[in-house]
């Protein structure tokens, strides 16, 4: 436990003295996201060099007590196993990649003790994965990596992720990883201690602005594109929309008031490609999700993905990722390192 850790600074800002530090425990399961715990820790870190005085206390838990690699291969060394936490104290699960297979019961179970005893749980980057397991999601609105929302809804069908950057429901705080894990801490910042601190730490991190929970993790179509086409980006929205059921392109134009030719040529202006080939982009792309984060089985990817037939699909991947989708997939064994090397493009 850091109970002193105040580091030196030039800035400063006035805050009041306090005569119990706000406790946070973080628990690291495999592979976790770095850049989501450093995100979250800084600020807290940055809050307590600028009151001169803790303000923020914390502890690093892994389920072993051993040392955790993140998913960059770094490893970080704990303060100790899973166990016991201060009164009040807020904790939070950090994972990353792979996070089905990194939350075990164990984490699970331990995370549902935690809740009942009153505490606040939290979830970064995929941390939600734990607290699904644990049982406490049911009803709540939260949040992870969009990476991860397919998979994680494959999951666990019965929940509904959101996708924004952080949410913040009564005991229940999840962030979405990356430096949204900055935004949720500086509203905890905020929330204890003020907003002058708050902004103070914000831009101590060099984070530009206080972003609101709801902003969309990822930017919209047309920024991403880089296009303004407003036929185009319904079009896709559409195609994002029913992957597993398909879009007639008919139809499609039909509603959006133009010609399938139209529709034809605008996609190959903006995106280089037919609408057929965008919309099996898309379903490659859910279905390497699927496979490499849950274990269901090929044909049924296949199928959820909106191909009529397996060998349609396993020629489609093999040609797009290079490898076949048995052997990506984490129902056959394909591990993280096997993925590394298949050869897909990045």
């Amino acid at each position: 436990m850091t109970a002193n850790f105040i580091p030196k600074g030039v800035a400063h800002v006035a805050v009041p003295p306090v005569s119990e530090p706000l406790r946070m425990t973080f628990v690291l399961l495999p592979n976790f996201s770095l850049i989501a715990f450093s995100s979250a820790i800084e600020p807290l870190r940055i809050a307590n060099q600028l009151a001169g005085q803790v303000l923020f206390e914390w502890e690093v838990l892994s389920e072993t007590g051993l040392a955790v690699a993140c998913s960059n291969g770094v490893k970080l060394q704990v303060d100790g196993p899973l166990g016991e936490t201060r009164p009040k104290a807020m904790v939070f699960v950090c994972a990353g990649v792979e996070p089905e297979k990194s939350a075990s019961r164990k984490v699970a179970d331990w995370v549902r003790g935690q809740w009942r005893q009153g505490r606040t749980v939290g979830g970064l980057c995929t941390g939600a994965y734990a607290l699904a397991k644990a049982g406490i999601l049911e009803g709540r609105s939260f949040t992870l990596h969009w990476e991860n929302l397919p998979p994680f809804m494959e999951t666990f069908a019965h929940l509904r992720p959101l996708e924004q950057l952080y949410c913040i429901d009564g005991r229940i705080l999840t962030s979405a990883g990356g430096a949204a894990a900055t935004d949720l801490f500086i509203e905890i910042v905020a929330k204890n201690y003020g907003d002058r601190l708050a902004d103070a730490v914000l831009k101590m991190c060099l984070h530009g602005q206080q972003r609101p929970a709801d902003l969309r993790q990822r930017m919209s179509l047309s920024s991403t594109l880089g296009i303004r086409n407003p036929v185009l980006v319904a079009a896709i929205r559409q195609f994002e929309e029913n992957l597993e059921q398909g879009v007639e392109i008919d139809a499609l134009a039909e509603g959006l008031g133009v010609s399938r030719r139209q529709v034809e040529r605008l996609f190959q202006r903006y995106v280089g490609m037919s609408p057929k080939q965008y919309l099996n982009g898309l379903r490659l792309e859910r279905a390497r999700a699927l496979l490499t984060e849950t274990d269901m089985p090929v044909a049924e990817v296949a199928y959820g993905c909106g191909f009529n037939a397996t060998n349609t699909f396993t020629k489609a991947f093999r040609q797009r990722y290079g490898v076949s989708p048995r052997r990506l997939s984490s129902r056959h064994g394909g591990g993280a390192a096997e993925r590394k090397g298949d050869g897909a493009p990045m």
